[in-house]
């Protein structure tokens, strides 16, 4: 029998912004997706899968390999068939259904990364309405990589905000940011400078903004570690940020304890 229900809200952008006003291709990262839900169902949950247009979020092909697990070849495979093949990761919902479904019928939210909820997540209002809810009623909040940037959509103005940081004026974002539930938590990020290996090597462009920035403008008590890509989780009340790819696991591992805990509760 499952210990409830908990929501993945997954990412619909499959290109995001680049200074001189062209795009890149992004998505979402495989092992950033598939590790903490595998966790969750592996304790006990049920995993339900949602993104704003209600279709199957896009992989980032970059994070399609043996490296974003470890090397680990056999963990690899086993992620690419439960991402192909897993009902939970095929019956995708849309946020507007869920929402309207309730969401008192879920324990526990989770946001993965890759860039692509830059795009739209942190400026969908839908998923603005599902944060403020589980904030409101202390629920676990789990968002890892780029994903902790989605925690900008419970804000009033989130839109305006992103528009502001991408026009480079990050004393008007402040301004559009008032207001905002996740001032003054403890947070982190993917880092500037773990950023800059991406827009070096794989994005060969630069970003209009950069997220631990984004979230300091926003209010956010923003901390990354002085070493690129070493794992980095850090927990305060609902809300649980994973800094990096390599920390799925660190973050899954305090996902599911938080959500044990709610449950005993």
């Amino acid at each position: 029998m499952s210990k409830g229900k908990v929501l993945v809200v997954g990412s619909n952008a499959t290109r995001i912004e680049i200074q001189g006003g062209s795009t890149g291709a992004t998505g979402q990262y495989l092992n950033e997706t598939v590790v903490p839900a595998m966790a969750v169902i592996a304790a006990g949950y049920e995993v339900v899968l949602a993104t704003p247009n209600g279709t199957k979020p896009h992989i980032d092909e970059v994070s399609d390999a043996a490296q974003h697990f470890e090397g680990d070849e056999a963990a690899w495979r086993r992620a690419q068939a439960f991402y192909a093949n897993d009902p939970s990761m095929n019956q995708v919902r849309t946020l507007r259904s869920v929402i309207e479904e309730g969401l008192d019928n879920y324990a526990g939210v989770f946001v993965p990364g890759g860039q692509a909820p830059v795009v739209d997540l942190m400026q969908d209002q839908e998923l603005g309405e599902i944060l403020r809810h589980f904030h409101e009623r202390a629920k676990p909040t789990a968002l890892l990589c780029h994903g902790p940037i989605a925690v900008v959509s419970a804000m009033p103005h989130a839109r305006e905000f992103r528009a502001a940081l991408i026009a480079g004026a990050p004393e008007k974002a402040a301004e559009w940011a008032k207001g905002w539930q996740y001032a003054g938590y403890r947070m982190t990020v993917f880092s500037a400078t773990e950023e800059k290996v991406v827009e070096d090597h794989i994005l060969h462009a630069k970003m209009y903004f950069n997220m631990p920035d984004a979230l300091l403008s926003a209010g956010g008590d923003v901390t990354t570690t002085s070493a690129d890509f070493e794992p980095n989780v850090i927990e305060d009340r609902e809300l649980i940020t994973g800094q990096n790819p390599r920390s799925d696991h660190p973050l899954a591992a305090r996902f599911v304890a938080a959500l044990d805990r709610a449950a005993a509760a």
